[in-house]
């Protein structure tokens, strides 16, 4: 798998989680996330896919990454959840759940879109 596929690839995965994050918290609240542990954790392991999804995007893609709004803390907040969860706090993950994933969500499938827009034989010769 070469650097474009493999950052086709983790785009969908975000894509992918994103779109588990915002369906499953939908008319759901703080409270719940905090009272249901399965939730949470659903929840958390999919933030931490998608943060070691962009990084991946970083380190193949730099432009691509750029046009991630926030891509670094999306990397540092995913090493928080890995090495930090002791310490996390449950309203900052709420938040980011409800407000920063829909964000995210919505820039990656334009992303996706564009992927899908460019012409498959771009840069080839014609002989």
């Amino acid at each position: 798998m070469g650097p474009e596929e493999r950052v086709l690839k983790a785009l969908e995965d975000v894509q992918d989680c994103a779109s588990f994050v915002v369906a499953a918290s939908e008319r759901k609240d703080l409270a719940y996330y905090r009272r249901d542990r399965l939730f949470r954790q659903a929840l958390e392991r999919n933030l931490e896919i998608i943060g070691e999804a962009i990084g991946r995007i970083s380190r193949h893609d730099v432009e691509t990454a750029s046009r991630i709004s926030e891509h670094r803390r999306i990397v540092a907040f995913r090493n928080r959840l890995i090495h930090g969860y002791d310490l996390l706090d449950d309203e900052l993950v709420w938040e980011t759940i409800k407000v920063e994933v829909p964000v995210l969500l919505s820039e990656v499938e334009g992303l996706l879109r564009e992927w899908e827009e460019q012409d498959p034989d771009e840069g080839e010769s014609v002989e």
